[in-house]
């Protein structure tokens, strides 16, 4: 008998601690903001793991062999889906791993873009807080069918969450209105801010949706296929709006907004967060950071 007991000792001590119950499951989101999203809702029942990085372009990663093991310790996958993961680079990491795979966008309707002579839905859609709602009630049904234990929980950090956003969602609505309508012009790298521009009434000659030089692309470099044309498009719509300043991005080489700045003689009004987050300390680290931070920016800058 004794000789049956030690071998299956050795075994039980060479589990690892997660059989033992003792390990959080993993989620792990495509990208910074629905990581948060997740955090949020999730609390210290999960550990939430961010596939990017703060300020890494979701349009154009490229996924790492550590970011394989990443997905392969996972319980659930989050994406942020519409194109956003350029060339399907989370759909791709979910599938081969065998994970499962939430798109949380699910039940937003997406602006249209016009792209390469096709029409495709703006991916951007976390930049109208009301979406943000959508993504973190469709993270608290993931996080309950994930853990039913938990899941009342997991709907109760989330309603408190979403009385956030509808508090930040008053508060954007107040310091715009600081800015007067006829200088209500956003002008920014790549075209990430169209459902922020919609909600919040910017660009009012453009159809509320953002002015930007380059648009943004699911392979190569953003904004390497801008073409003459709307570089020309842009600095005159610049030109006739009589934007007080233009801002870069965060995740966006900003030379070419920099270029047209100079080209227009409109002052840089500073740095939005756009696709992704700020690193851990910044006043941007949050969702609720990052868009409080964007609009100060932009009242100080326009109004």
């Amino acid at each position: 008998m004794l000789r049956l007991i030690i071998p299956l000792l050795f075994m039980l001590v060479s589990l690892p601690a997660a059989a033992f119950g003792a390990g959080k499951p993993v989620v792990v989101a495509s990208t910074t903001q629905i990581a948060d999203f997740a955090r949020q809702v999730a609390g210290d029942r999960l550990t939430v793991r961010s596939i990017l990085a703060p300020g890494a372009d979701p349009h154009t990663y490229q996924p790492t062999p550590d970011d394989v093991q990443v997905v392969l310790s996972a319980s659930l996958c989050l994406e942020n889906g519409l194109h956003l993961e350029g060339k399907n680079w989370m759909g791709a990491l979910a599938r081969d791993a065998r994970k499962e795979l939430v798109t949380v966008s699910q039940g937003v309707a997406p602006l249209q873009l016009g792209k390469g002579g096709q029409v495709v839905p703006d991916p951007h859609a976390w930049f109208s807080v009301q979406n943000a709602a959508v993504y973190v009630n469709n993270i608290i049904e993931a996080l309950g069918r994930l853990d039913p234990a938990h899941a009342g929980e997991y709907r109760a950090r989330g309603t408190l969450y979403l009385q956030q956003l509808r508090v930040l969602d008053a508060w954007i609505k107040e310091e715009v209105g600081r800015i007067p309508p006829s200088r209500r012009i956003l002008v920014t790298t790549h075209d990430a801010f169209n459902y922020f521009c919609r909600d919040y009434r910017f660009n009012p000659n453009n159809r509320y949706q953002s002015i930007a030089p380059v648009g943004w692309s699911t392979g190569a470099e953003v904004g390497g296929g801008m073409t003459p044309k709307r570089h020309q498009q842009v600095v005159e719509s610049i030109r006739q709006a009589g934007a007080r300043a233009i801002f870069v991005e965060t995740t966006i080489n900003p030379k070419q907004i920099r270029e047209i700045a100079q080209e227009t003689g409109v002052a840089i009004g500073g740095e939005l967060y756009s696709d992704s987050m700020g690193k851990a300390g910044s006043a941007g680290e949050s969702y609720l950071g990052m868009m409080r931070e964007n609009v100060l920016l932009m009242v100080q800058a326009l109004k």
